[in-house]
């Protein structure tokens, strides 16, 4: 396999690669400090880093082994940069953003470290720059990034009815024996007059969306609500998610709503292939893991679903990147057996994921990290956007409410795109 390194500078930099981080006044809302040209995210709540130009790309290719040559790559770096860092927290210092496509055998996953990265975190801001030449601090935006105004929609790869056909195939599937889960995506096309602005969609997500991750890297942006693994040193800890309800129109509706989530057999039986996935990848990392043995419910602002917190305590030293690549695909994304998930989904979806339903997030120099899966989200190209939902099929799953609960998940990034 080959890895590449793209520059943004003269090849091989001039002298060492120099980051600097230094401490910050609140900086504001972080997307509203984003300039025109390559920019990444990663918000919740008001914290997390925004980044912008490019000083390095690694482009890892296909293959299992993506994420440890993008790592052993970050750590050549890393060996050859002056960091000056005096607040050493997680996401400061050098720092690379990342996605990963969801299938091995495809090419499309890029590890980024920026020439600029604004963050905040625990009542602490920080401005960091990468490069041979220091950048200056941000100034508030001249530039209002502008919606992408009217847009024209049409189907991705299947029509709605062709999408029906393939989660019927797929629950014969199961029903016959040899796959207990697989997750269904499909995808839509949505196209504007001009290049869409991915600093919008940045802003809207974050203000809409405050319990989830919004995020952006090369042209991917979404706002999951599914934490893959957060690391600080040695703790580790992630949120599973699956089994997936709408929203209510009041109160009792959204009571009802959930009382039949929570009591659902088939939602039920999905959540536990995902908690189970994720039990199988980190338990032989972990010194101690803590699993819930009851999800909770977590109320987003356009479904519900059944969650399982874990924690942990790593057994040795691992970056948040090569934990992630660990748990990569969960059960949530992909279905269990993995390997009779992946061939079904390979076979009855008619789409490449590209790096939709992929780790997406960041690492430090340390190997403190956010990860979670790309869901929720859209390939922005231009004037053009691809949006993807998914749905965990099992046996009792039906065609109908599987491609209703798909377009439920669609609206985030529509709503997102059109206002």
């Amino acid at each position: 396999m080959t890895v590449s390194v793209a520059w943004d500078a003269p090849d091989p930099l001039p002298g060492p690669l120099v980051v600097r981080t230094v401490e910050v006044s609140d900086p504001g809302p972080l997307a509203a400090r984003l300039p025109r040209g390559p920019v990444a995210a990663w918000l919740r709540r008001g914290e997390g880093m925004v980044a912008w130009g490019r000083t390095a790309r690694v482009r890892p290719g296909g293959g299992a082994d993506r994420f440890d040559a993008a790592t052993r790559s970050l750590a050549a770096l890393a060996d050859r940069a002056e960091v000056h860092d005096p607040l050493e927290v997680p996401g400061s210092g050098l720092v690379a953003f990342g996605s990963f496509t969801f299938d091995p055998a495809d090419a499309g996953s890029v590890l980024e470290v920026p020439a600029a990265v604004l963050g905040r975190r625990g009542g602490r801001a920080w401005f960091t720059t990468i490069g041979a030449h220091p950048a200056a601090p941000p100034a508030p935006l001249v530039d209002a990034p502008r919606p992408p105004g009217p847009l024209r929609w049409s189907p991705g790869a299947r029509t709605a009815e062709q999408w029906r056909g393939a989660v019927a195939a797929a629950v014969a599937r199961i029903r016959s024996g040899g796959l207990d889960k697989v997750v269904m995506a499909r995808d839509l096309l949505a196209r504007a007059d001009a290049p869409i602005d991915e600093r919008a969609l940045l802003d809207r997500l974050a203000r809409r969306h405050p319990d989830c991750y919004t995020f952006a890297v090369d042209g991917l942006v979404g706002a999951t609500p599914e934490l893959l693994v957060r690391r600080s040193g040695r703790s580790v800890e992630a949120l599973v998610l699956a089994g997936t309800s709408p929203r209510g129109a009041g109160p009792s509706e959204d009571r009802a709503l959930a009382e039949r989530l929570a009591a659902s057999a088939k939602d039920a039986e999905e959540h536990r292939y995902a908690v189970e996935s994720v039990r199988t990848a980190l338990a032989p990392l972990c010194a101690d893991l803590d699993i819930a043995d009851r999800p909770r419910l977590l109320r987003l602002a356009n479904v519900q679903h059944l969650a399982t917190p874990v924690h942990g305590t790593l057994a040795a030293d691992r970056t948040a990147l090569s934990v992630a690549a660990a748990l990569h695909p969960t059960a949530a994304v992909c279905g269990t057996p993995t390997p009779a998930a992946l061939e079904a989904i390979r076979e009855l979806e008619g789409m490449g994921r590209g790096r939709y339903a992929g780790p997406v997030g960041w690492v430090d120099q340390r190997g403190d990290g956010e990860w979670g899966i790309a869901l929720r989200c859209a390939h922005i190209d231009g004037p053009t956007a691809r949006l993807f939902a998914g749905c965990g099929i099992v046996a009792d799953s039906d065609p109908a409410a599987e491609l209703a609960e798909a377009d439920n998940k669609f609206r985030v990034m529509a709503d997102a795109l059109t206002g």
